[in-house]
C-alpha cells in the first residue's frame, strides 16, 4: 500500500491524466511481524521520474518500487517490490 499511495500522490490532478497498473509483486519475508508493523516507500523521486517519462514519450513505463516493513524495534520484517506501469491517457480518447 505504501507504494500505491505514493504513486497516486504523484498522479493527483496530473494533466494529462496518467493511468497506473500493478504488473508484478515480489516479497521477501525475514521474520514474523508481531505488534505494529510499519511499511514505508522512499522511491517517490524515482516514481515521479518514471511518470514524467511516460508523459513525455506517450508510451508506458514501469518502475519497481520497494516497500519496507519494520516492527516497533525498527527491525526489517519484510520487503515488497511492486512493479507499477504508468501511461499517459490520450486527450483524444472517445467516450461511448
Amino acid at each position: 500500500m505504501s507504494t500505491g499511495v505514493l504513486a497516486l500522490a504523484h498522479l493527483h490532478k496530473r494533466n494529462p491524466p496518467v493511468s497506473l497498473l500493478v504488473v508484478k509483486v515480489e516479497a521477501n519475508y525475514y521474520k514474523k511481524a508481531t505488534g505494529r508493523t510499519y511499511f514505508t516507500c522512499e522511491d517517490g523521486d524515482a516514481l515521479n521520474a518514471t511518470i514524467e517519462k511516460a508523459i513525455a514519450s506517450g508510451e508506458g513505463h514501469s518502475f519497481a518500487a520497494k516497500s519496507t516493513g519494520k516492527n516497533e524495534k525498527g527491525e526489517i520484517v519484510a520487503e515488497f517490490f511492486v512493479s507499477w506501469s504508468f501511461k499517459a491517457r490520450s486527450s483524444t480518447a472517445k467516450t461511448g
